[in-house]
């Protein structure tokens, strides 16, 4: 049997792994869709997030497939949606000056309140799993198809209101980037890619291990450390675009992969056969949901208010609310795992 350090190791080795290689990918993926054209189509404003949600994706296959832990799968989808949301408090904490809400554009309120309703919508269909009340398509939950409209109409409709301010996410990264020719960054983005899926992979499995062995759960270990792993190829890019002073794409990255976190669970519902696996989950990964609801709607208080205040000169009143909920959050997941 692995000892428990090894398996903390190997933890800790797969969220190094895509903590280096997920900003290379993202990088290179900016290189190529500047490249091919895509910076100003709809493709380009979404491939950041959707990049930086591969972590989310691998681990979330390896966790069904070859880890046969699906709670972890879902724990960590909704845990990395509050991870992206607590980014917002380190942002504000980096940004000088005033606070990073009153620098964003009111524009984001439009992709947090798609993220209200698909991380809403998901966390509903897991609150009342097992009452059977709506139709399957084999062991796919229509709950997984709706999911899947609601990212393709949420992506649409921030694309037509994205072009009326004329600001692309992919140019402004794109335009700051080392100069690769085309097939250099494609050589570079299969390695990354290679690299972050064998973590991803790696990962869900020393995670299960963990959990078994610490009598965590799996659950627990899912929202907490797998989500925090996952999620750290969104923390390195929207500090980088923090760097560039590009404030608005370190916001609509995190606020975006979020989206592409519940696109993931329909993924994971097709890869899960034995049953749709929303319906399934414990019922404390909608505590979770919920908890990303309501950080989501603090955002868009943030954003629309403007808070001028900030404490101590550091961080404002949204930020300390986004931080206390994410706390409960994981205090009540440890209860119920405990």
């Amino acid at each position: 049997m692995v000892s428990l350090v090894l398996l903390w190791m190997l933890f800790g080795g797969c969220a190094l792994l895509i903590l280096f290689a997920g900003p290379k990918l993202t990088q290179n993926a900016e290189i190529i869709a500047d490249r091919r054209g895509l910076s100003d189509d709809w493709v380009g404003l979404i491939l950041l997030a959707s990049i930086t949600s591969l972590p989310e994706l691998a681990a979330g296959i390896s966790s069904i497939r070859i880890a046969h832990a699906p709670e972890i799968a879902v724990g960590a989808v909704f845990g990395s949606c509050v991870f992206n949301l607590l980014m917002l408090v380190v942002l504000d904490f980096a940004v000088r000056g005033e606070s990073v809400y009153r620098q964003a554009r009111q524009a984001h309120i439009l992709s947090a309140s798609f993220g209200i309703m698909m991380i809403g919508f998901a966390g509903l269909t897991v609150m009342v799993g097992g009452m059977e009340i709506g139709p399957q398509l084999g062991s796919v939950s229509v709950a997984s198809v709706v999911i899947l409209v609601l990212y393709v109409i949420a992506t649409r409709a921030i694309y037509n209101y994205e072009a009326t301010a004329r600001e692309s996410a992919a140019r402004e990264t794109a335009e700051t980037a080392p100069e690769r020719t085309l097939s250099q960054a494609q050589k570079w983005f299969a390695i990354s890619a290679a690299a972050i899926l064998i973590g991803g992979i790696l990962l869900p499995v020393a995670s299960a291990g963990i959990a078994d062995r610490t009598e965590l759960g799996r659950g627990l270990v899912g929202t907490i450390f797998v989500a925090a792993a996952t999620s750290l190829p969104e923390l390195a890019v929207s500090f980088a675009a923090l760097r560039q002073g590009a404030v608005n794409m370190a916001i609509a990255n995190l606020l975006g992969s979020n989206l592409f976190n519940i696109l993931i669970l329909a993924a994971e519902d097709v890869v899960y056969t034995d049953a749709p696996i929303l319906e399934t989950a414990s019922k404390s990964h909608s505590v979770t949901a919920m908890a990303a609801v309501v950080m989501t709607g603090v955002v868009i208080a943030g954003l629309l208010y403007r808070p001028k205040t900030r404490l101590f000169r550091t961080v404002g009143w949204t930020s300390i609310a986004l931080f206390t909920i994410y706390l409960l959050n994981a205090y009540v997941m440890f209860l119920n795992n405990a």
